[in-house]
């Protein structure tokens, strides 16, 4: 686990191995050798000293982290309010997807029942679908400070940034769009504004 979008990271390390090493001239080299769950991380201690000594050791690391959680209960497939989302210092040392900011949550669908308290992660919330199959969508493509636009059906359901297909109302070509919100489709290969 890298502490990389973390937000004020804290590690407890923990050496399970008693294995006490002997004595050593030089400065003992420490090699990862498994580091992929912080619940049971293997380390390599080795001396170069003649003669010298490898020893393995196993260390376990407690991981927190101010991360959002849900401040009130949240029913499944319900968007999540400023009023359902908090932030406080958690252990997760054992998930691997946790929201850091509350503004990457409010707005997202729950895709189960959220309880008050449970840590918010990427992989239970997704985002809400804006444009629903059978949806009259406006086609709007921008280049160069020209913009052109007409109107559309939606051939596929889709959140804002997904890619749908949409039928041209007025020549009934279907084209591949992106979602840019509600009732609105842009070339694929328009800049996405957030």
């Amino acid at each position: 686990m890298t502490a990389s979008g973390l937000t004020e990271p804290q590690f407890d390390l923990a050496v399970v191995t008693t294995r006490a090493a002997p004595p050593c001239t030089q400065a003992v080299a420490i090699e990862p050798l498994d580091t992929r769950s912080p619940a049971r991380m293997r380390f390599l201690a080795r001396c170069n000293d003649t003669p010298g000594w490898r020893y393995e050791y196993v260390v376990r690391a407690r991981v927190t982290a101010m991360v959002a959680i849900a401040a009130a209960p949240v029913a499944a497939n319900e968007a999540l309010t400023d009023a359902q989302v908090t932030i406080e210092r958690r252990d997760i040392s054992n998930i691997a997807d946790p929201i850091t900011t509350p503004e990457d949550a409010v707005g997202q669908m729950s895709r189960r029942m959220l309880r008050p308290g449970d840590i918010l992660r990427s992989g239970q919330l997704s985002s809400p679908v804006v444009v629903k199959r059978g949806d009259a969508v406006t086609m709007t493509a921008r280049r160069d400070g020209i913009e052109v636009s007409t109107a559309g059906e939606a051939l596929d359901a889709g959140a804002r940034g997904a890619v749908v297909r949409v039928r041209n109302a007025n020549s009934g070509q279907v084209l591949r769009m992106r979602v840019a919100g509600p009732g609105a489709v842009e070339p694929v290969d328009s800049p996405v504004n957030r």
